[in-house]
């Protein structure tokens, strides 16, 4: 169960505040598809080990993602995202969309 937390009264910066580092943004637009292991992450993303491992321990934190470990020799760790998590598509679906209109209208 999560911990209550002093969250800001303005919600666009609550949700900055959970998910406004690009590498959670990344993140779960990679989850968004389905579980993923640790190597997949890191490769997809191209990030590095200790920023990876931090992120997804703060965003286990935050109730947007679940950990998963295998009691197996090698070790395998799979990440998903919660309930929480997955609604963050509809966040993550418009930020594409905006994104599309901006490159069409002055990038290259």
């Amino acid at each position: 169960m999560l911990m209550a937390k002093v969250l800001p009264a303005c919600p666009v910066e609550t949700t900055l505040m959970l998910i406004g580092d690009k590498w959670k943004v990344l993140i779960i637009r990679d989850l968004l598809t389905g579980t993923k292991r640790f190597t997949e992450l890191k490769k997809s993303l191209g990030i590095s080990q200790k920023v990876l491992t931090a992120c997804l321990r703060s965003m286990e934190d935050d109730g947007l993602l679940l950990r998963k470990a295998y009691p197996e020799i090698p070790p395998r760790v799979e990440y998903s995202l919660t309930d929480m998590g997955m609604n963050l598509a509809g966040v993550m679906n418009a930020m594409a969309e905006w994104g599309i209109l901006y490159k069409g209208s002055v990038g290259k």
